[in-house]
């Protein structure tokens, strides 16, 4: 990954299943030229690695915290993530 790239783990909680978070997700991510995968957990929350430029990373972390419309976001965590290999394509993951 170069220096003016990040990649990041965001646990977005709330309303945030059964509400297209996860398409939304996608398109928003693809939309900046961001790469990762986004996921829905067991307890509720969804989850997302997203890895691109520093600006793009950062408006993503920002439209998180709204969601797409249905959506009701209570709270947005983010972890820095290593990773071995920077992503090709954003996907959504079972």
């Amino acid at each position: 990954m170069s220096d003016d790239h990040k990649a990041v783990l965001v646990k977005i909680t709330g309303r945030v299943q059964g509400v297209s978070f996860r398409v939304w997700t996608r398109d928003e991510a693809v939309r900046l030229g961001l790469t990762g995968w986004v996921r829905n957990e067991e307890d509720g929350a969804v989850v997302a690695l997203i890895a691109g430029p520093y600006a793009a990373v950062s408006m993503m972390i920002e439209r998180f915290r709204r969601g797409p419309p249905a959506a009701s976001v209570s709270g947005v965590e983010t972890q820095a993530a290593t990773l071995a290999e920077f992503p090709t394509e954003f996907r959504i993951s079972r």
